[in-house]
């Protein structure tokens, strides 16, 4: 298991990629909705800012590689000899990058298990300070994997590989492979040029390529690709014969130099390049420090000459014996200048030139000096030293390596989030269509449940109006028929007393008795069963007429009508109910309004029916009858009632017709006069 781990790296270095492990992560399918949402979002946020994973092209070395074995157990180990009780704190180890035909780049060699050791002089055996193995799933990569550790004094640092990878192109050999291991002490990389021992190094065609020195030149498979738009132009000057060179920079102020980091033209836009890697890359320089303008006091910092292209890259660095200086001057031999393959004319191009103090670029934003002979090429000397290449800003290199190994990660757990997101989305949206299923099942249920409910209460009221309407037509018809049978003996009795003469008003009324009763028990018949009553009140001009006579005989009383065809289309129900409240209203006149006149109208029009009712009785105390309001109710009218001024009241019934019958009643009274018909509501 790793020891120690890069925070900003651990936090997903158990993200698989698509294609080596599970659909998800276990830490992806733990998240909420919302957390993996937000998950998402930030890690697209942190990619925006992050260092591009942008891969060099053209001739350069590859690294190291171990011979190889037929046994992945087999050891083999890379040693890098540090200076004197070094304080360590981070390692980074970067991949040898293989092209595969179908997958495109890839780790080629990387052990899938290793561990670090280091150790001082007082401890030649060492200690194990970080190991790596498969479960903790840091293969396949393409990006250097970067290892914190606990800070460590150390003279030596030891990567041993205890199980080796096969190779990339399918062979059952295994090997150790890797292109750069660097060794950071806060922001330096003090494995830079120093020392190397391994256990083996592969031979044969291609040796000049993977030497072990390769392991420590500083020269990655990777172009410095800075997230940002601030590109910059390389400088570069052409002559047509090669002639000594020099360049100057002020770093303004005295100050310990400590490396020197050269960066170069980079790539142009065309695909394939124009130039090669090595574009404008002087074969050899001398670099000198001084505190005085005129080098009076020269000191030498790095003397450089390139045997073999395959010491060549985009980046090259090296660390100098720490000198104060003010003027660093950059020299270039006459036959150090390469030539343009295009042209065949000499040239010089560099895209930054780094003076480093501490660790820093003291040469930053600093004046640029050139001999007077020499003109600026294609472009201006100020973007030698203005923080950017091709790509961007430049970075620290360990900054650049942190960036690279933190992209890695989160390209990884991208996709296992993102598919996460995906599932829950698609078992959200599942959800929410059984959701709909079920709501409308719910709402049919529950439509259902009303209808069986209204179908058992209509029955339950029907049969308890049923049970009413018999109770009521026995008891009624029983009292009624007995009324009629003692109205029939009090006939016989004035018939068989032969006082007929005497008692003939009282015959007369016997029978109106008589008369009333059989019309009482058959209205009382009919009113228990509504459904059937058919032929009730067929004739409700003439019904209202005789309940007026019969009702009002000892009142004065005027009746009137208008429009009676309109009253044969309301419903029989309708009928019964107008009839019945106009009765009520006679009952209550002759029983409580001492009324001596009663006039009544009825109306039928467009809109509807009105009848009013007028006497000149005591008036209506301030609370209707209750009988008139359910009357009223029942009939679906509006009833009102007023005082009139000359005294007694009057009450007006309104029955709106629906709308279809409204419309009919006035094709009907417009088609009596005549008229074109109007469909207006």
């Amino acid at each position: 298991m790793l020891r120690f781990i890069k925070p900003l790296a651990a936090a997903t270095l158990f993200a698989l990629p698509a294609f080596a492990g599970p659909a998800a992560t276990p830490a992806a399918t733990d998240l909420s909705l919302n957390q993996l949402e937000q998950r998402l979002a930030a890690i697209d946020a942190e990619l925006a800012g992050l260092a591009r994973l942008t891969l060099r092209s053209g001739v350069g070395n590859i690294g190291w590689i171990s011979n190889p074995t037929m046994t992945p157990r087999t050891p083999e180990w890379a040693q890098i000899d540090l200076p004197e009780n070094t304080q360590i704190d981070q390692i980074t180890l970067v991949p040898v990058l293989w092209f595969d035909a179908e997958k495109g780049p890839q780790a080629d060699g990387f052990p899938e298990a290793f561990e670090i050791i280091a150790g001082t002089q007082d401890a030649p055996e060492g200690e194990v300070i970080a190991s790596m193995g498969p479960e903790d799933r840091f293969l396949p990569r393409v990006a250097p994997l970067v290892i914190d550790l606990p800070s460590t004094t150390a003279s030596w640092v030891r990567v041993n590989a205890t199980r080796l990878s096969p190779h990339a192109r399918g062979d059952e050999k295994s090997r150790f492979k890797l292109s750069e291991i660097m060794v950071f002490s806060n922001g330096r990389n003090v494995a830079l040029n120093r020392p190397v021992q391994v256990s083996s190094t592969a031979g044969g065609w291609g040796a000049a390529a993977i030497y072990q020195e390769a392991l420590v030149d500083g020269l990655t498979p990777y172009l410095m690709d800075a997230a940002g738009e601030e590109k910059s132009n390389p400088y570069l000057v052409t002559s047509s014969t090669a002639i000594p060179f020099a360049l100057t920079i002020d770093l303004e102020s005295s100050l310990r130099v400590d490396g020197i980091r050269l960066h170069g033209a980079d790539v142009n836009e065309y695909i394939p390049q124009i130039n090669p890697t090595d574009f404008g890359m002087p074969y050899s320089f001398k670099v000198t420090g001084a505190n005085r303008s005129d080098f009076s006091d020269a000191v030498p910092l790095l003397d450089y000459h390139r045997d073999s292209i395959y010491q060549a890259g985009n980046i090259l660095e090296w660390r100098v014996a720490e000198t104060v200086c003010r003027y660093v001057r950059l020299a270039v031999p006459k036959g150090a200048w390469p030539r343009d393959a295009g042209n065949e004319a000499f040239c010089i191009s560099l895209a930054e030139i780094e003076i480093l103090a501490d660790g820093l670029n003291a040469a930053r934003e600093k004046q640029v000096q050139l001999p007077k002979k020499i003109r600026s090429g294609q472009y201006l000397q100020h973007s030698l030293t203005d923080g950017r290449n091709h790509f961007g800003k430049i970075l620290p290199i360990r900054d650049w390596m942190e960036q690279l190994a933190r992209r890695h990660d989160l390209e990884n757990e991208r996709p296992g989030v993102a598919e996460e997101l995906s599932l829950r989305y698609a078992r959200q949206k599942s959800n929410l269509r059984r959701m709909y299923w079920l709501a409308a099942l719910l709402v049919a249920g529950t439509v259902i449940i009303v209808l069986i409910e209204q179908v058992v209460r209509q029955r339950t009221v029907f049969r308890t109006r049923e049970r009413i309407a018999a109770n009521l037509h026995d008891e009624l018809g029983a009292n009624l028929n007995a009324i009629a049978l003692l109205g029939d003996y009090a006939k016989n009795i004035v018939d068989h007393a032969d006082a007929r003469e005497q008692w003939g008003e009282l015959v007369e009324v016997v029978d109106e008795v008589r008369n009333l009763t059989e019309e009482t028990g058959i209205t009382a018949r009919l009113c228990t069963n509504l459904l059937e009553a058919t032929g009730l009140h067929g004739d409700l001009v003439q019904e209202i007429k005789r309940s007026t006579a019969r009702l009002l005989a000892d009142i004065e009383h005027e009746i009137s009508f208008e429009n009676t065809e309109l009253l044969d289309k309301l419903a029989p129900r309708r009928r019964i109910d107008l009839a019945l409240f106009y009765k009520e209203c006679l009952n209550n006149i002759v029983k409580h309004s001492g009324a001596s006149k009663v006039e009544a109208q009825l109306t039928g029009g467009k809109k509807g029916i009105v009848l009013r009712i007028r006497d000149n009785g005591r008036g209506l105390p301030s609370v209707l009858p209750a009988s008139l309001k359910r009357r009223a109710r029942l009939i679906g009218g509006k009833m009102s009632a007023e005082t009139p001024h000359e005294g007694g009241t009057c009450i007006t019934l309104r029955i709106r017709f629906r709308h279809r019958f409204a419309a009919a009643s006035r094709w009907s009274t417009l088609g009596k006069r005549d008229r074109k018909p109007d469909l207006r509501p």
